[in-house]
């Protein structure tokens, strides 16, 4: 009787880290395509209505939809790359947040740093989607990333 008690008491967490691994999956496929500058795998993991918002350290907001964002893409100049690290992964049934460290570099060099705060629905396709991505933008009092220098 133990065991299935046990296995009973482990299925929620196994099924929990197999979603956060999807959620994880899913940003990162996010930032490949904004890396690649590939406007329809971009959207590919985003909800339709998906919004996203900068904070800079002057207190000024930017809102984008994800319409705008593709549009735009393409047209940025030079290469990105962003990257996460120790994501806080909360999840809630068919809802999750992340709460990660990042930074962002333009070709190859450093750009600024921040949180990037990411909100996802999972739909009845069982697929995560992102609905919002958040972010502070700060150029100055970055730590270091643990993740060391970008790799071309």
């Amino acid at each position: 009787m133990r065991p299935i008690l046990l296995l009973l008491s482990i299925l929620p967490l196994a099924a929990q880290t197999s979603d956060q691994e999807k959620i994880l999956a899913t940003i990162q496929r996010t930032f490949d395509a904004m890396k690649s500058k590939d406007a329809a795998a971009f959207r590919a993991d985003l909800h339709p209505a998906a919004q996203f918002f900068a904070v800079r350290a002057d207190g000024s907001i930017s809102a984008t939809t994800l319409d705008q964002y593709v549009t735009r893409l393409p047209q940025i100049p030079g290469s990105l790359l962003e990257r996460i690290w120790k994501p806080e992964v909360r999840i809630s049934g068919r809802l999750a947040a992340v709460w990660a460290e990042y930074d962002f570099h333009r070709d190859g060099k450093f750009s600024h740093c921040g949180i990037d705060a990411i909100h996802l629905i999972k739909g009845s396709d069982a697929a995560w989607k992102i609905t919002t991505i958040a972010y502070d933008v700060n150029t100055t009092g970055c730590v270091p990333s643990p993740l060391g220098p970008p790799k071309n």
